[in-house]
């Protein structure tokens, strides 16, 4: 008889992750005490710490979703300029070989 001993897969918001973190690093909570209150397992635990402590640093890992609300949001705004940016400079040139093919507009 084969008994499946594994975990289920929890599923965490970003704001428990801030939450747990902040706790280990501002309340002095240990690993093992976010663990037993999340039911996490210790990579989770000291994966968010580790995140949370960049992040403070202001270092973002450009592969992860930052912990805190106002740096996500930060993050989606700096893509959103990028992109728009973009699409301004191709407008650019559009409008240019537009102008430049089109007699009536010289």
């Amino acid at each position: 008889m084969n008994i499946n001993t594994r975990k289920k897969r929890l599923n965490y918001t970003h704001k428990q992750k801030h939450e747990y973190a902040r706790l280990m690093i501002e309340e002095h909570y240990t690993n093992q005490q976010i663990m037993d209150i999340s039911g996490a397992g210790a990579t989770a635990v000291a994966r968010w710490k580790k995140q949370y402590i960049d992040e403070q640093r202001g270092e973002f890992a450009p592969d992860k979703v930052p912990l805190d609300a106002d740096k996500r949001l930060i993050e989606e705004l700096k893509k959103e300029l990028a992109e728009s940016r973009e699409d301004v400079r191709l407008l650019k040139k559009a409008t240019a070989l537009f102008i430049r093919d089109n007699p009536n507009l010289k």
